[in-house]
This record gives C-alpha cells, structure tokens and sequence, in this order.
C-alpha cells in the first residue's frame, strides 16, 4: 500500500471513529440512562462553582490538552480538533433527527436499545481514531498518560477504567456538594460507560481496528506506539 493510500486509510478510519462517538453521545442522551464519565464530572463541576458546562469542559479540555502536549505529544493531530469541535454538534444532531424530525416517542425497549448502541459505539469509536493515530481528544489521551507514566504496568484498559470511575466519583462529590440530584447525570449507562468502555476500546483495537488497518497478522501484534514517538 502506498504512503498516500495509507494515509486516506488513516484519515477515513479518523473521521468514522469521530462519526461512531457522535452516535454514541446522542444514544446515551436519547436512553436517559446517565451520560459518559468526563461530562459526568464536568457537569457534577460545573453546577457547583456556577458557570456554563461548556465553558467548563472548554477550561478542562484545555487543561489536559496542556498535559498531554508534554507527555503524550503524538496524540495531538487533525483529530483532536475535529473531535472537540464536531462530537456534540454531531450528537446534537443525532437527538434533533429523532427528536424533532422523526419524533420517536423513547420507550423504555428503545431507550435500553439506545442505551446498548451507546455503549457499543463508544468502545468502536476511541478504537478507530485511536488506530488511526491522526489525534485524540484529550480526555481519551489520560489512560494513555496513565499507562506511560507506570512503564505499562497499568494496561491501558485499566487505565481507563481508573480514569473514567475517578471522574464519576469527582462528579457525584460536587453534585452532592451543591445539593443537585445525582440521578440528572449518573445512571446505568454512566457506570457501565466507566467500568466496561476501557476494555471494549482495546476489544475493538486488537481484534477489528488495527487488523483492518495493518492486516490481520500485524494488527493483532502491534501496540499503540505512543512511547517511540514524541
């Protein structure tokens, strides 16, 4: 396969993993179920000290991206920008279609199935433009800081899971802390978005994304390289 070839390969798989967590964001918010562990927290943040969420995960996402430009420098690209600019007004979209246009009346078969898709996609979605190694969004960077700064003695699965259970505890702590209702941002899908989203990324890295991106042989051998670049 030519460099060019390679390259539009590495781009589309980029922009069908961004696509992937625009669904998943908008099937979390149509099931109702709780929505992903880093809004978690920075809604559970953002309500106790009184500003706008998305000035608040706007200040966050700058913050770790500061972070990740000093230890993880190869996870900024082309999609880390297309992630933070198109994944909520993708998603906002997706609930707008069903919502508005469609009208689908969201019963609790739909939002279990909804809450399903979220689920699925979530893991697809960090797996293909994780893969395709263009850049990430911050937050999906801090497993990656986490592996590396422990020389790989965490996994990065279980890295994930940490991250993602810590931002749901720092949620629900300034949720209580400023006497809102837990039960707006955290649900079934909340825990098993933190608890199960790690290990389906590197599911879906190992066994579908890297294989279909290297062929089979090499995919299933080959690790995210952050530690040979910088």
């Amino acid at each position: 396969m030519s460099s060019k070839s390679f390259w539009i390969k590495r781009f589309l798989m980029m922009l069908t993993g961004i696509l992937f967590i625009s669904i998943c964001v908008g099937c979390y918010r149509l099931s109702g179920f709780g929505v992903d562990a880093f809004t978690c927290m920075n809604l559970g943040i953002s309500g106790f000290i009184g500003i706008l969420f998305g000035t608040w995960q706007l200040i966050m996402n700058i913050a770790i991206l500061i972070v990740v430009f000093f230890t993880v420098r190869k996870c900024i690209g082309a999609g880390t920008i297309v992630n933070m600019i198109c994944v909520g007004y993708g998603a906002d979209f997706i609930c707008w279609m069903a919502e508005n246009v469609l009208k689908v009346e969201m019963t609790l078969p739909l939002r279990i199935g909804a809450l399903f898709l979220g689920c699925l996609f979530a893991g697809l979605g960090v797996a293909f433009y994780m893969t395709a190694e263009m850049g990430i969004a911050p937050y999906d960077s801090v497993a990656l800081i986490i592996e590396k700064g422990t020389k790989k003695k965490i996994a990065f699965q279980y890295a994930r899971v940490i991250s993602d259970v810590t931002c749901v505890v720092v949620g629900v702590a300034f949720c209580l802390a400023s006497g809102d209702n837990i039960w707006t941002i955290v649900g079934i899908g909340t825990i098993i978005n933190a608890f199960f989203n790690g290990p389906l990324i590197q599911f879906f890295r190992i066994h579908l994304t890297q294989p279909l991106l290297y062929g089979r042989q090499e995919g299933e051998s080959i690790t995210f390289n952050i530690y040979q670049k910088k």
